[in-house]
């Protein structure tokens, strides 16, 4: 329905409106009168900008901006505080500004939908949707994630595919909710490891990056969906190895024998602990061995096993993906029962 002003608008009228390939210029001022609009659809024309009479639609939850000619997101919407769903794809937006995004007028955006734009970074101003759920970016060009988006935490989509990333900010799993991940066709090398974190994991998409194995612990996600295909996966073939004499750093002794202590609540180290913030914070990063389970800083012996979705992970598919795994010292990886192996250096 295009917009007219010359006649008595009905109530559902009011609460939504529609403006596709007209005359936004003589339509406008009518719209800034529908201040019950709650739904207003302008995709499909050829936008540059918004104008400032977009300010009384103080009970506008849904506005559809996309396929327009936008070159940055208006700085009107950062004062449309009702604004609950927002899709700007398909525009020309190179920049998201910081006074926008992070006022507290879109504090109750729950979807944004950036695809298909060329955005090369996001601001850490995106830390203010608190309440947001769906986060798209798919076809752009960003280069980073922001750390930022770890306050997100009632996140439950997000979709970097088709970006240029090279990496994954560990920060990001602590958007707990997460249900769907998309990062599909970067330049990702590697997953940050504690992915276990995202517990509610449904549907992960890596396809198209340069990925040679998945993080420690992958296999034990809720997932129902992975999408892997065209990354450079270890394979299962069996080579001749040397194994190197194993001498350990005094602070790496140290830091073991620390790290075993802090295990047992009733003793010295475990109570004397927390009154050295420097030291927990350095051991906070320590790993735990896959097979005799103790605990080590820095050093360890990169290894893979190979799990099958369907048998480990309860899947459908019947692939088999190379899972990381870290040993503590080749006295483990010796011994025998076990299904690890060696990483071959190239």
């Amino acid at each position: 329905m295009s917009i007219g002003c010359k006649r008595t608008r009905t109530k559902e009228e009011e609460e939504k409106a529609f403006c596709h390939h007209g005359n936004l210029k003589e339509k406008r001022q009518c719209v800034s009168r529908l201040t019950n609009l709650s739904v207003l659809l302008l995709n499909n024309n050829s936008i540059t900008a918004l104008p400032g009479e977009l300010l009384s639609l103080q009970n506008l939850a849904e506005l559809n901006l996309g396929n327009n000619a936008l070159k940055e997101v208006p700085a009107v919407l950062g004062h449309l505080e009702s604004l609950k769903k927002l899709y700007l794809f398909s525009n020309q937006i190179k920049l998201v500004p910081p006074e926008v995004i992070g006022t507290d007028g879109l504090q109750n955006l729950v979807v944004l939908n950036l695809n298909h734009n060329q955005i090369q970074r996001l601001p850490p101003e995106i830390k203010s949707l608190t309440k947001l759920q769906h986060l798209n970016v798919l076809d752009n060009k960003l280069e980073e994630v922001p750390v930022e988006l770890d306050h997100l935490t009632k996140l439950s989509e997000l979709n970097l595919t088709s970006n240029n990333l090279a990496w994954l900010p560990q920060h990001l799993y602590q958007c707990k909710d997460l249900t769907k991940l998309h990062v599909a066709r970067n330049w990702l090398t590697s997953l940050p490891e504690g992915i276990r974190a995202l517990a509610k994991l449904q549907v992960l998409d890596v396809g198209g990056n340069m990925l040679s194995m998945f993080p420690v612990e992958f296999h034990l996600l809720p997932l129902k969906e992975l999408y892997c295909e065209g990354n450079r996966f270890v394979q299962w073939e069996p080579v001749p190895s040397a194994q190197d004499v194993e001498v350990l750093t005094l602070k790496e002794l140290a830091a073991r024998f620390v790290l075993r202590e802090d295990r047992n609540r009733f003793s010295l180290v475990h109570r004397m602990l927390p009154h050295y913030p420097y030291l927990t914070a350095l051991l906070a990063n320590c790993g735990c061995c896959a097979l005799c389970l103790d605990p080590f800083l820095t050093t360890w012996l990169e290894c893979v096993h190979f799990i099958s979705l369907r048998k480990d992970m309860k899947m459908r598919s019947a692939q088999t993906v190379p899972v990381r795994a870290r040993l503590c010292s080749y006295k483990c990886f010796n011994t025998d029962g076990h299904s690890y192996y060696g990483v071959a250096t190239r």
